[in-house]
């Protein structure tokens, strides 16, 4: 069992040093430029990386809001369950994300795209409509990317074994929690603002 902790955690530092922290930065500039354009930024994703958007969309949208740093108009499309089984079960489960974002995505928002394999069928489709309509995507991959990858405006990449989830969700995580505490250090004396009473 330590053997395999220990493991475990060997893999998530080097996995750590290879991140490219350039692409990180980029993907802050990206989300600054939707905010200022009053743009959306639409964050998609199965699973666990479904989790992983939801818990942006809390962050972006919420988080800094409450701490008046910043309105980031972040929304997470795998939130609505009756909404995405509605689709799944009428016109099937590869159209869950592009069907929300047929009309009404512009070319001032952004997909945030999370896909440990870059292949899932729902993720792809949704992104090929993103760049038909000029909509930056933002791909969070991990394995060797998969088409995602090759369709992302910015890509954050985390080199892995095939089937290394564990290690890709961490990290599209860490990202997560790396570009929400910056933005709270722009404001360090920033609390929240609102009251929930």
């Amino acid at each position: 069992m330590h053997t395999f902790i220990a493991d475990y955690l060997e893999t998530m530092i080097a996995a750590l040093r290879r991140v490219d922290q350039q692409v990180i930065a980029d993907i802050i500039q990206a989300f600054e430029q939707c905010h200022d354009a009053q743009g959306t930024i639409y964050v998609i994703g199965n699973g666990g990386s479904a989790a992983t958007a939801s818990h942006m969309a809390n962050d972006f949208s919420g988080g800094l809001k409450l701490r008046g740093i910043r309105q980031f108009k972040v929304v997470s499309l795998a939130d609505n369950t009756p909404l995405c089984t509605a689709i799944a079960n009428d016109i099937g489960y590869d159209n869950i994300f592009y069907a929300q974002l047929k009309d009404q995505l512009t070319a001032k928002d952004i997909v945030l795209a999370i896909s440990c394999s870059g292949n899932s069928a729902n993720i792809v489709k949704a992104v090929h409509y993103a760049k038909s309509v000029q909509s930056k995507v933002i791909g969070l991959t991990g394995f060797d990317g998969g088409q995602l990858r090759e369709l992302s405006d910015i890509n954050f990449h985390i080199a892995t074994d095939k089937g290394d989830y564990g290690i890709v969700e961490d990290i599209h995580m860490m990202l997560d929690h790396i570009m929400f505490s910056y933005f709270v250090s722009l404001k360090p004396e920033s609390k929240t603002v609102y009251s929930l009473r």
